[in-house]
């Protein structure tokens, strides 16, 4: 299983070229599954059109599925962590899950166009639609471990277990929205209006 990762490091050469193959990886299986069907595509047919072995594509994915998907480690910059980890920017829990949300969603591991394929995908293969569920997961051991850094030692495993399932769901919600409204824009355009959706469903009697 892929995690997530905080990358401090600028993308060197090789770091580039194992983003092409994974993208070229990527836009195979969209290309493929969107003109068969999941059913009907197998890795090694994911692999003649993106060529290269599957012994390289499992250096990448660990099945199809997550090829059509495009799961891969998700970067968070540095500056995002240290301020919200530090209390900031604005001082307020719920203010600065937006900026910590915006943040996430600002790099995305496989760019805005290739979201909206596998999203699309997903919805036309229910099958994918838990592994995308279970995808967002993956993320769950570094967004608790920053809450942590956030509340301190001494906060309750449930509330930092609460505050992490809150911090992926209002991540995905923003997918979910910047897909249903077509795409426009950045993701991190319709955090404000999932965090506005959000407070409103709390302040509902």
């Amino acid at each position: 299983m892929q995690e997530s990762s905080i990358d401090n490091e600028p993308m060197g050469l090789r770091e580039r070229k194992k983003r092409a193959c994974r993208e070229a990886l990527i836009d195979a299986s969209h290309r493929l599954v969107s003109e068969h069907g999941l059913d009907a595509v197998t890795v090694e047919a994911i692999c003649s059109e993106a060529g290269v072995s599957t012994r390289t594509f499992f250096n990448y994915f660990e099945s199809k599925d997550d090829a059509v998907l495009a799961v891969a480690p998700w970067t968070l910059d540095p500056q995002v962590v240290e301020t919200f980890a530090a209390g900031g920017p604005n001082g307020r829990l719920g203010a600065d899950l937006e900026f910590l949300v915006t943040g996430l969603v600002d790099r995305p591991p496989m760019g805005g166009r290739r979201i909206a394929c596998a999203m699309e995908l997903a919805r036309r293969e229910p099958r994918l639609l838990g592994r995308q569920v279970a995808a967002f997961e993956q993320h769950h051991e570094s967004v608790a471990q920053l809450v942590t850094r956030r509340l301190g030692p001494q906060e309750t495993p449930a509330r930092v277990e609460m505050l992490t399932l809150l911090v992926l769901s209002i991540t995905r919600a923003a997918f979910v929205h910047w897909e249903a409204e077509g795409q426009h824009g950045q993701v991190r355009d319709v955090v404000p209006a999932v965090m506005t959706e959000l407070r409103n469903l709390l302040r509902d009697d």
